[in-house]
């Protein structure tokens, strides 16, 4: 019988639902939105049972599509946006608040104290981060001190948390299953990356209750089996999870220390293997755990930019500049350069290297004869300039430099920005065939999980590359349009 796997992306913007063979093959995807919820300046929020719903809602819709093909063994695998954090009650399954997203600002006074206070150098010792909102304990810390009675059901055990993939696999086992894996337990500030547990230390800082903490467990685990609210007859399994970032790392098959890559989404992250050893981080950026397969863990420098596809499907749905951000491109391209605008675009603050989570974003050096092409293509530049400052920090900072850049996400279709890309960075740019990396890394989970493979080295082999983009840019160039970008930065964090 054959095997395929269902691969779900839950990702910021919508739900995805995959179908893949073993042979790695994206059979076809549905796609279903939800929605934003901002209820206060700087606050995002989503509708955890929406999300829910949709999920359910793409896989039945997916294994529609599958008509009369349905004689194969299915398994189901999850990847999922990270830091965004749902407390739930335990007995109803009912989330007691809104999910805060991981662009929401509400816990930076939290952070911002704690800072004060000192503890800056334990946490991060500990988690490898930095205190910052855009992790998930502060706003856990926010529900329980600001939902009514929210502290004292936590306290009595009645609450649980959890991040995204969390919060699925205990809706989809019907309440039997309380885990998460490594990955995005990484990702809340309250995890050990060195012991692979849940820290007092941490959680008594942030006053969670250790009660309300799912299982961590390897990527490469069996997390459950689920019917998907009785579309299978008999239960299938839940196998490989991990966050969309480290999905993206092990999906460009960065098996080894020294391999980055960037994903292009909602925001970006750029992550770095660095080998099986945990390292303190370098200036601005955090370490987090990359994956965990096959009895071994991997560690990541990483770096996080808030607003990259963001600010694109900002200028199509707040300015209505353009109809989509595939316009982009030809739009930029229809002048030769910038004209001397640039655009910060820290509508969420901005993260690393700077991380200042108050920043507003500006737009700055624009004349009487600046275009609605110098407007995009100067939003479309930021996007680079955002992950050039992450590289260079990796490179000057650690001491390794990043010989190729693995990329993925929507925006890599955009010819353009991938070769303005590979110009600020000085390197090239490497595309494999699939742009679902995320959902692709937690395929290959899912194969270790069920012994499909037994080693990484059968992983790496599968890897296609189809496209090369090498830097053309004179490097005096280069150097004036950075130096441009950093001026604009400047004005920001300033102010």
């Amino acid at each position: 019988m054959k095997s395929k796997v269902i691969a779900i992306d839950q990702s910021t913007s919508a739900t995805k639902a995959m179908l893949f063979t073993e042979q790695l093959q994206l059979l076809r995807r549905v796609n279903v939105e939800h929605r934003q919820y901002y209820p206060q300046p700087g606050w995002v929020e989503h509708d955890a049972e929406e999300i829910y719903r949709n999920t359910v809602a793409a896989i039945g819709k997916l294994m529609g599509q599958e008509r009369g093909e349905r004689d194969a063994a299915y398994s189901l695998t999850i990847t999922n946006q990270r830091e965004t954090v749902v407390v739930w009650n335990r007995l109803s399954s009912r989330p007691i608040y809104h999910a805060v997203v991981w662009q929401c600002l509400r816990g930076a006074d939290i952070c911002k104290a704690l800072t004060k206070q000192g503890y800056g150098e334990m946490v991060q010792a500990k988690s490898g981060l930095l205190i910052d909102p855009y992790f998930s304990a502060s706003g856990v810390k926010w529900i329980l001190d600001n939902v009514e009675g929210a502290r004292a059901q936590a306290e009595q055990g009645n609450l649980l948390m959890g991040t995204m993939d969390s919060w699925l696999i205990w809706k989809l086992t019907g309440g039997r299953v309380h885990a998460t894996d490594y990955t995005n337990a990484s990702r809340t500030l309250l995890f050990n990356i060195h012991t692979l547990q849940w820290d007092d230390d941490l959680l008594r800082l942030f006053t969670i209750p250790r009660a309300m903490m799912p299982r961590p467990l390897p990527c490469d685990s069996l997390f459950g089996e689920t019917t998907v609210e009785g579309l299978f007859d008999t239960p299938i399994p839940i196998a490989g999870v991990l966050g969309d970032s480290h999905g993206a790392l092990v999906g460009q098959m960065c098996f080894g220390a020294g391999l980055g890559k960037a994903t292009y989404g909602t925001g970006s992250s750029v992550m770095m293997n660095i080998g099986e050893k945990a390292a303190l981080a370098p200036q601005g950026l955090v370490t987090s755990v990359g994956f965990a397969a096959l009895g071994r863990v991997f560690y990541a420098f990483e770096g996080n930019i808030h607003c990259t596809g963001a600010t694109l499907k900002w200028l199509a749905e707040q300015l209505q500049l353009i109809g989509s951000p595939a316009e982009t491109e030809a739009l930029a391209a229809g002048v030769p350069d910038n004209g001397g605008v640039y655009f910060v675009p820290a509508f969420a603050g901005l993260g690393a290297p700077w991380w200042k989570p108050d920043a507003k974003a500006i737009v700055c050096g624009m004349t009487l004869g600046t275009t609605k092409q110098h407007f995009v293509r100067a939003a479309l530049e930021s996007i680079a300039y955002q992950v050039k400052d992450l590289a260079d920090m990796m490179a000057h900072e650690a001491g390794v430099k990043l010989q190729e850049l693995r990329v993925d996400g929507g925006p890599t279709k955009n010819h353009l920005l991938m070769q303005f890309q590979a110009d600020m960075l000085g390197s090239a740019i490497s595309l494999s065939d699939i742009e679902e990396a995320s959902a692709l890394g937690a395929v290959l989970m899912n194969g270790l999980a069920r012994q499909v493979w037994s080693g990484f080295h059968e992983l790496s082999a599968l890897r296609n590359v189809v496209k090369h983009i090498e830097p053309k840019m004179p490097a005096a160039e280069v150097e004036r349009l950075y130096a441009g970008w950093r001026r604009a930065v400047g004005i920001v964090i300033s102010d």
